[in-house]
């Protein structure tokens, strides 16, 4: 797997939800990816749906940060094509975000026994 890939930085749900919009450029960092990319995205996939000021400043709700994580771990993680993830997300939403869930739960607990592991060193 591409490490770069595996880097996502988005905070637990207990910590996401607290806020109802976070701005795009958050969001960016999260996911590591520009904003042009995330502009993309919101084009491409119709479960995204930021709001948008008067400006035109986009800000994004908990749930399309969590639709992002879904549509992240199709593009950059499974390496499908859009038009690929737009119809494994059709046909497989449920299952995907049961997935991703899990291999989050993986990545935290990964990360907690190298932590132990440093601390025993």
């Amino acid at each position: 797997m591409d490490e770069e890939a595996i880097l996502v930085a988005v905070p637990d749900d207990e910590v996401l939800f607290k806020k109802q919009y976070y701005p795009m450029r958050t969001v960016a960092e999260w996911f590591g990816v520009t904003l042009s990319q995330l502009r993309k995205w919101e084009n491409e996939f119709d479960i995204l749906q930021p709001k948008k000021n008067a400006r035109g400043d986009r800000f994004f709700r908990p749930e399309d940060v969590k639709n992002l994580e879904l549509i992240y771990h199709l593009i950059r993680r499974r390496k499908f094509t859009v038009a690929g993830a737009k119809q494994y997300l059709k046909e497989n939403k449920t299952k995907l975000q049961n997935t991703v869930q899990l291999l989050d739960a993986l990545n935290k607990f990964k990360q907690f026994l190298l932590e132990l592991r440093a601390i025993s060193e």
